[in-house]
């Protein structure tokens, strides 16, 4: 996919902070200012350039023009000192860009608890700007990388009063997958680019709403990681008149929508060790918060998820995952089906030859579990994968 986007540029070097020669230091630049929309993650403890990302947003209007970012480390757990990279950090590259330092914001991602190699990363930065292009973008894409194992890019373009906008974004995420993230107060991060002219309030509300309906929806192993961040610059170079609320703001929030819906799904199929993609159904609750604290209660249960990857219809388990998620449930109503196969039906096993075909319906990539509570007419969904044997050795051998 070709990431071109009117007035962007990427750039992408090794910097070898983790591994030699990989690509690990990204930087994207605007040619003009670019208003800037941005949530993080809701753990209460965050990396240095989330906390730095949020004091700058604080402190400044909501825009910028380049945004750096680094995998093999998070930053994380470091203290004053991280904190101050993050800010050297904006300074180096502003110095070489001829910008300021609060035009640039930093991201990071990989092993919590380690500084960040400091030197390299200095030395690194000149080539970085100097590499600038237009055709950078799906470098910087690679470098953010960490157990990811392909790229995770997607374009949109719309037409807004006969001027085409374009939308497009990158994302990493394979592990420490459980986002929780919201409006400022392995990660997943992704970075949303647009040439659309928008108003910076209307902007704001826009990411905070699909990012709620879109990757706080997906789940690999319900970590929330310290480094979670969306980012999203529109730059207003397509020279269309200005998206608000009232004008054409529908039209770019069902794209942005859509295309923040393309990356989640890409980061559940590639999560660490995923070999099934589940969308998870909670139907017929009570009230959204019901339906959607069981979904992810589901989601999110080790042993629901081995059994997605063994095949297996253990539907006790789904049963046993939702009665604990801590709302009053009447057996006798619930019902559990694997696409179109119904295996549970008033609160008891259909039968075994229901299983049988459940199973042939788990043996595919992709399937739908759709459970039905029978109390009331609200329902939530979560995308999740299984736990493989490789997500176990994957994670047992991260620092090794």
């Amino acid at each position: 996919m070709n990431l071109l986007i009117p007035g962007f540029k990427g750039s992408a070097v090794s910097a070898n902070i983790k591994y030699h020669g990989r690509l690990d230091l990204g930087l994207i630049a605007s040619n003009e200012s670019a208003v800037l929309a941005a949530v993080f993650t809701r753990n209460e403890v965050k990396a240095a350039p989330v906390l730095a990302g949020i004091d700058r947003l604080s402190r400044g209007g909501p825009y910028a023009r380049a945004v750096v970012v680094n995998s093999g480390n998070a930053n994380a757990c470091t203290g004053k000192d991280g904190i101050a990279d993050v800010h050297k950090i904006c300074s180096l590259v502003a110095k070489e860009m001829g910008i300021t330092p609060d035009d640039v914001m930093v991201s990071s991602t990989g092993v919590i608890g380690q500084p960040l190699p400091m030197g390299r990363i200095t030395d690194a930065v000149p080539a970085l700007v100097r590499g600038l292009s237009e055709n950078g973008l799906e470098a910087v894409a690679d470098a953010i990388l960490t157990t990811d194992t392909v790229r995770k890019t997607a374009i949109r373009r719309i037409d807004v009063g006969g001027v085409e906008v374009t939308v497009a974004g990158m994302a990493k995420g394979a592990g420490m997958i459980g986002p929780n993230i919201g409006p400022p107060q392995a990660t997943m991060l992704s970075f949303v680019l647009s040439d659309a002219k928008v108003d910076p309030v209307w902007w704001q509300g826009v990411l905070e709403r699909t990012v709620s309906d879109t990757f706080n929806r997906i789940t690999i192993d319900g970590d929330t990681s310290t480094n979670d961040t969306v980012l999203a610059l529109a730059n207003g170079l397509a020279g269309n008149m200005e998206i608000n609320e009232v004008y054409y703001g529908g039209t770019l929030e069902a794209v942005l929508k859509e295309l923040l819906q393309d990356l989640a799904r890409q980061i559940v199929m590639d999560g660490e060790g995923v070999t099934k993609c589940v969308t998870l159904v909670v139907k017929g609750a009570r009230t959204g918060e019901e339906a959607d604290r069981i979904a992810r209660t589901v989601a999110e249960s080790p042993l629901v998820k081995t059994a997605f990857f063994g095949e297996d219809p253990n539907w006790g388990r789904i049963l046993a995952a939702a009665g604990r998620a801590g709302f009053p449930l009447d057996q006798g109503l619930i019902s559990l089906s694997f696409d179109d196969i119904e295996i549970v039906r008033m609160g008891m096993g259909v039968s075994k030859e229901a299983e049988d075909l459940a199973k042939k319906v788990m043996a595919a990539g992709e399937f739908t579990v759709v459970l039905d509570l029978g109390l009331g007419q609200e329902e939530a969904s979560m995308l999740t994968g299984d736990f493989s044997t490789d997500y176990v050795r994957i994670n047992a051998d991260y620092r090794t």
